[in-house]
C-alpha cells in the first residue's frame, strides 16, 4: 500500500477527530479545562492535564500555520500548565516543521502509522475457547475498563504507547473513552474468563484500531490476534476501505500488525513546545 499526502491527511484528520471526541467527552462530564480548536486544517485538542490524547494534529496539509492562532493555542495550554504536543506527519509540508522549530519546539520522538485494505483482510477464526464481543452493557463496559487499565499498566514489551504512562493516567484515559462519541469497545474472553480489551473508532470509511490490552496472566493465548481480526471484520461489514494502527517505531507491536498484513504508511514526528511558562 502506497501513502501520499492526501491519504496521510485523511488519516490525520481521523486522529484529530478521535482526540476531539475524547476531549468532548471530558467537557460533557464537567471538565472545565477541556477544549478543541481548529488550526491550519487540523485540530488542537486538550482533554485533561497529562493526557496522551492532548495533541495538535492534522496540520501541514493546508498551508502554513497562522502565528496568531498557534500563539493562542500555546497560551491556552500554558494556562493549563502543559506544553503543546504536536504530531506532525512526515508527508506534511516541511515548512511547518521549520516554523515550529523556529518557535522553540523540540523533537521528542516518532510514531509509525500502518494501514491495510479491509476488503482483502484474511480473518482467521479465534483460537478454541476465545470469544470476542462488543462491550454493550454497563457490566461489560466495566470489565472492559478494568482489563484495559490492568493490561496497559503491565507492559508486555511490545512498545505500545501506553507503556510510557503511569497507571493513574491510563485509568483516566480509559474512563474518558467511555463517553467518547464513535468509540466502540470490545471484550475478549477465554473459556468465559474476561481476558482482553480493545477499542475501534470508525471515521467514514476508515477504521482506527486503538489500543488493545490483555491481562498479564492470559497473554500468549491468541487474544490480541482475535481482537484484531474481530475488529477488522466489524470494519468490513461497516463498509470501511482502510484500517489503521499507530505503533512505536521498530516495536513488537509494529512487527505483530505487519504480520497481519499492515504496511508502514508514514511516520509522525512528535514535537513539544519549549516551555509551559
Amino acid at each position: 500500500m502506497f501513502a501520499d499526502a492526501a491519504l496521510a491527511a485523511r488519516i490525520d484528520r481521523a486522529e484529530a477527530g478521535f482526540s476531539a471526541a475524547v476531549a468532548g467527552a471530558v467537557r460533557d462530564r464537567g471538565g472545565a479545562d477541556a477544549l478543541v480548536r481548529e488550526i491550519g486544517g487540523g485540530l488542537a485538542a486538550f482533554a485533561r492535564p497529562g493526557s496522551p490524547m492532548n495533541k495538535l494534529i492534522g496540520v501541514g496539509f493546508a498551508g502554513a500555520l497562522d502565528d496568531g492562532e498557534l500563539a493562542a493555542i500555546e497560551d491556552a495550554w500554558r494556562r493549563r500548565g502543559e506544553p503543546v504536543r504536536v504530531e506532525l506527519s512526515t508527508l506534511a509540508d516541511p515548512d511547518v516543521a521549520t516554523a515550529l522549530c523556529a518557535r522553540g519546539y523540540r523533537l521528542i520522538g516518532f510514531e509509525n502509522v500502518l494501514g491495510r485494505a479491509v476488503a482483502d483482510a484474511a480473518l482467521a477464526p479465534p483460537p478454541p475457547g476465545v470469544v470476542v464481543a462488543a462491550a454493550e452493557d454497563a457490566a461489560a463496559e466495566r470489565r472492559w475498563g478494568e482489563i484495559a487499565v490492568d493490561g496497559f499498566a503491565h507492559p508486555d514489551g511490545t512498545g505500545a504507547g501506553a507503556e510510557a504512562f503511569a497507571r493513574d493516567v491510563i485509568a483516566e484515559v480509559i474512563a474518558d473513552l467511555h463517553g467518547a462519541r464513535g468509540v466502540h469497545r470490545y471484550l475478549a474472553s477465554i473459556d468465559g474468563v474476561a481476558a482482553g480489551a480493545a477499542t475501534m473508532r470508525l471515521d467514514g470509511g476508515l477504521a482506527q484500531l486503538a489500543g488493545a490490552a490483555t491481562r498479564p496472566a492470559l497473554r500468549g493465548r491468541g487474544v490480541q490476534a482475535a481482537l484484531l481480526h474481530h475488529r477488522l471484520g466489524v470494519a468490513r461489514r461497516a463498509g470501511c476501505d482502510l484500517a489503521v494502527v499507530t505503533t512505536a517505531p521498530g516495536s513488537r507491536s509494529q512487527r505483530n500488525v505487519q504480520r497481519s498484513g499492515f504496511a508502514l504508511l508514514y511516520a509522525r514526528a512528535v514535537l513539544v513546545s519549549s516551555s509551559t511558562r
